[in-house]
């Protein structure tokens, strides 16, 4: 199986010489402590961590599973003591304010350690990575009794948490929601009801599990107008604010999954379970996008996640199998076969897992920084700041899940792909990567959601096209600025007519949605996945800019190999993986009649 090895020297390349942390921490109020010395610290420790605790439970976890028996589940072997690690490090609260015993560092110092834990062993990094959600809804909208309450053992990690949304007759379709909340007399509520798909649900990790729930109060709104959102404990806090008496909340079983098998994915009965109102009375779901959006961003490091360990894996294989002679001649004439790293078609399909991960990688962190702001300006109380940097975000957050875990999703196949038979086979470990990751253009609303989200929603209702005409902005000012280099002048002229196009084409749909009602979602998922090309291909000119500056100069931090395997590997993204754009942009203004005009009854013959 893949050895993972935390990829430092690529995320210190971003971090430092692409979008500049040292000075964006230094420019944020709880930057103080996050100094390059400091973060170079976390990152090596959090690496060391992964690379030799978390990562080789991974398929340990994959084969054993999660065990339940009476309502109780068990993790796999190891999972307790690696989380009892990661509690004692403290890494749950990295990013958590100081005033409920978190380190106060900023929110993308989080990120980072998600994404080197989550690409270590999935499975295990849902178990804090829904806690951080929890922590985050709470923080945002909880009354301060309830923060005193949750906040300090979920930011020591000895308390989990869970996102409660989804029942046996909705998914996506969160106005269907059946679970009732009654009022009682002391102020809490009754919570009645069943969840399915509940993400650490139930489990032995920690001592107490925070569910939050969305559920209806009597007499509410039909729709999503009418759901409200509920702290439900599995133990009620004590007078002391420990683990109290066991509430009427319990797991009525555990999915069967085609991968995550690690991770608790459980059904959860609520019996009048005693609750608590989070948030103003019907308006949960506003609330709990809160969570949803963490979730989402979180979820798009999977796809990056995937794209590294799977090409971890296929480029050692790649290096070591030897299988025929390569077309141009022999390469290594000593050996009985060259390896197939000298075959044209295994590289082409290292280089798009190389290209996936690294410039999925550079999407992540560059929203990172917008996320960091953002925080900033809800913990200031500087109204504006937090909902400027929440658009910008909001309209990168379904290009990230959505492009980047079907990107994910596509390395991964690669992976198996340069194994041959043997990615077939469960000792090598690539085919649990392609079972882990499919999941992630699943959940948290899948592809087709999050496209409908970017075009119809963040797009043309609420803006208009300003969210496209403003990112682009940006986009083609940095082009503009590297017309005048050599190295980076194709990338920037690209890029230029991109942007241009990108306006183009949400114009011409919006006018299209105008006389044809299905025509946006028909153009939906062309729409995220040519943002996606685009977004990324931004990233890697960004990379290439900085590769080739340092070169040039002589005063980068970087070996000579490393920036001219940059420049190359951008050279590779811009002519083999970005022309795909092109037949998403013809797609998307394809008429919905190929679509719509077949009768369902038509759809198949079979009698």
């Amino acid at each position: 199986m893949p050895v993972y090895k935390a990829p430092l020297r690529d995320m210190k390349f971003l971090l430092n010489e692409v979008f500049d942390y040292p000075k964006h921490y230094a420019s944020l109020a709880c930057g103080e402590n996050a100094t390059p010395d400091i973060v170079d610290a976390i990152l090596t420790e959090c690496g060391k961590f992964c690379e030799e605790v978390v990562g080789p439970l991974n398929q340990v976890g994959d084969e054993e599973g999660c065990k339940f028996d009476n309502g109780e589940v068990t993790t796999p072997k190891g999972f307790k003591e690696a989380y009892n690690q990661f509690v004692m490090g403290g890494w749950q609260g990295l990013s958590a304010p100081e005033a409920f015993g978190g380190q106060g560092l900023p929110a993308s110092m989080g990120l980072l350690k998600q994404e080197m834990m989550g690409t270590a062993n999935w499975s295990f990094s849902m178990y804090p990575g829904l806690s951080l959600g929890a922590m985050n809804t709470i923080y945002l909208h909880g009354s301060e009794e309830q923060k005193q309450t949750y906040l300090v053992p979920l930011t020591e990690g000895t308390w989990g948490g869970t996102m409660c949304l989804t029942e046996p007759q909705c998914g996506t379709d969160l106005g269907q929601v059946k679970t009732k909340a009654e009022p009682q007399a002391d102020g809490s509520y009754k919570i009645t009801g069943t969840k399915i798909f509940i993400s650490s649900g139930e489990h032995d990790l920690t001592e107490n599990i925070v569910h939050i729930v969305l559920a209806r109060l009597p007499d509410a709104p039909k729709g999503t107008r009418g759901i409200s959102l509920f702290i439900v404990p599995k133990f009620l806090p004590d007078a002391n604010g420990g683990v109290g008496e066991r509430n009427g909340v319990s797991c009525g079983s555990l999915e069967k999954k085609m991968g995550i098998k690690a991770s608790a994915t459980c059904v959860m009965n609520f019996d009048d379970a005693t609750g608590f109102l989070i948030g103003p009375e019907n308006q949960g779901l506003e609330c709990m996008f809160t969570f949803m959006n963490t979730a989402r961003i979180g979820t798009s490091i999977q796809g990056v996640g995937a794209a590294e360990l799977s090409y971890q894996g296929a480029l050692e294989y790649a290096k070591d199998r030897r299988s025929m002679r390569a077309l141009s001649g022999k390469k290594e004439p000593d050996q009985i076969a060259d390896s197939l790293i000298h075959h044209a078609d295994v590289r082409r399909m290292l280089l798009t897992q190389k290209a996936i991960a690294e410039g999925g990688r550079a999407m992540l962190y560059y929203a990172a920084r917008l996320a960091d702001h953002m925080v900033e300006g809800h913990e200031q109380g500087d109204t504006k700041k937090a909902e400027s940097y929440d658009d910008k975000l909001g309209f990168l957050t379904p290009i990230l899940k959505g492009f980047l875990t079907e990107m994910g999703f596509e390395a991964a196949n690669h992976g198996a792909q340069v194994f041959g038979g043997h990615g077939y086979i469960r000792e090598h470990g690539m085919e649990q990567i392609i079972r882990d990751t499919k999941i992630a253009v699943l959940y948290e609303g899948t592809t087709g959601i999050q496209a409908l989200d970017l075009l119809g929603r963040k797009v043309l209702l609420m803006t208009q096209g300003g969210a496209v005409r403003e990112f682009t902005l940006t986009v083609a000012n940095f082009a503009r600025k590297q017309l005048t280099n050599k190295r980076t002048r194709p990338f920037a002229l690209e890029l230029l007519k991109l942007t241009a196009q990108w306006n183009v084409l949400t114009v011409r749909l919006m006018l299209a949605a105008r006389k044809d009602r299905d025509a946006i979602s028909a153009a939906a998922y062309d729409f995220l996945m040519y943002s996606g090309y685009v977004t990324m291909a931004y990233m890697w000119a960004r990379q290439a800019s900085v590769a080739a500056s340092s070169l040039a100069s002589g005063e980068g931090s970087e070996s000579e190999e490393f920036y001219n395997a940059k420049l190359a590997t951008a050279e590779f993204y811009y002519e083999r993986l970005l022309p795909r754009a092109q037949s998403h942009a013809t797609s998307m203004l394809s008429p919905t009649s190929n679509l719509m005009q077949l009768d369902a009854e038509a759809m198949a013959f079979t009698s």
